[in-house]
């Protein structure tokens, strides 16, 4: 009688913890940060990470209320471990959002604009580390005064929104204007990032696109090929007014070419659609382009295409319309060729990073 095929070698055992101010500050096992990428970063994503060893953030910015309260249920029945939430701080309901997470025990908030000093006060005050996204020393010395516990740098070299410095000069030049913890973000995929990071001060990394190809992103299969036979990136303004790092597509071939009525036609479209999806009020959809008009010198109908990028990521990134969506993505997106498991690629990126470590010329 066939005694059967062999027994495989089993579960891998994990690296041993890496010691850093984010994992103190964050509870995780190692300084790997998936960063809350809107329609990628759900519940499923976000508890593999955690599990893995890494922070998980959860993007609840496209989430009403309801649906992110009920997305970190979700992430609390699938693991126990610690993980964040983003949030977007000039929401209306931005006070309910932090008490939310605050009543839910949440580790880490993530910010991709400045949080306002009240409500790090409300989030610091419950138990939860606030951790915004800024992408100049000046901001990180502003926040880091109104009592932020770690920020995360992102430079030129990462996905959606982004700046024009890269990341090797932005990160110690921040390093270098704050005294807390710093995660630095763009253009890593790997261990050789982590331990060049670390080598520069930060605490640890953060990778978006990186995790979005994994085998536990909920991302369709038809995109995850589009990025991986994607060899480059396009920085536009023609989304929604700021410079957006993104694959070339031809809906973005089209928002370029089209003019500033077409452009207020599919903003007005998109405005309605994001309103009912994440329940957000006109007048905070109105304030917060109002506020990138100030910020960033855009017209009128870059002003109201402020809920073209949700909505245009959502094409591609849940219904899998690669021909008429948005697909954010850092400079790295070239050099990654495989969907690993979260597991896999936390636990390879930190056995690179120490194998790195050690190769170095004594």
């Amino acid at each position: 009688m066939s005694a059967g095929p062999a027994p495989g070698p089993g579960p891998v055992p994990a690296p041993a913890p890496m010691d850093t101010p984010l994992t103190r500050l964050a509870g995780c096992r190692y300084p790997v940060v998936q960063t809350g990428m809107g329609w990628v970063a759900g519940p499923g994503l976000v508890a593999a990470v955690a599990r893995a060893g890494g922070l998980g953030i959860l993007a609840s910015a496209t989430m009403s209320l309801e649906d992110t309260a009920a997305a970190i249920r979700s992430v609390k029945r699938r693991t126990g471990a610690p993980f964040g939430v983003n949030l977007r701080s000039d929401a209306a309901d931005a006070r309910e959002r932090a008490e939310l997470l605050v009543s839910e025990g949440v580790r880490v908030a993530s910010f991709a604009l400045a949080p306002r000093r009240d409500l790090i006060n409300l989030l610091k005050e419950g138990g939860v580390a606030v951790v915004p996204t800024v992408g100049a020393p000046r901001h990180a010395e502003k926040v880091a005064s109104w009592g932020a516990d770690a920020v995360m740098v992102q430079g030129a070299e990462g996905g959606g929104h982004t700046g024009s410095v890269a990341t090797t000069v932005l990160l110690p030049r921040v390093l270098d204007a704050v005294d807390i913890p710093v995660v630095a973000a763009g253009g890593f995929r790997d261990g050789r990032g982590l331990a060049a990071a670390l080598a520069f001060g930060a605490s640890g990394i953060g990778m978006g696109t990186r995790f979005l190809l994994t085998s536990d992103s909920a991302v369709p299969e038809a995109v995850k090929r589009a990025y991986l036979e994607a060899d480059e990136t396009v920085v536009t303004r023609a989304v929604d007014g700021i410079p957006h790092r993104v694959l070339r597509t031809p809906a973005v071939d089209a928002l370029e070419r089209a003019g500033s009525a077409r452009r207020l036609v599919l903003a007005l479209r998109n405005a309605r659609a994001f309103r009912a999806e994440a329940g957000t009020g006109w007048g905070a959809m109105l304030r917060g382009g109002w506020s990138m008009r100030r910020s960033q010198g855009a017209g009128i109908a870059q002003t109201l295409s402020a809920a073209n990028t949700p909505m245009m990521l959502r094409a591609a990134m849940v219904e899998g319309r690669t021909d008429a969506g948005v697909m954010s993505a850092g400079q790295t997106v070239g050099a990654i060729t495989d969907l690993p498991s979260c597991r896999e690629l936390v636990h390879r990126t930190v056995e690179e990073a120490r194998r790195a470590v050690a190769e170095l010329p004594k």
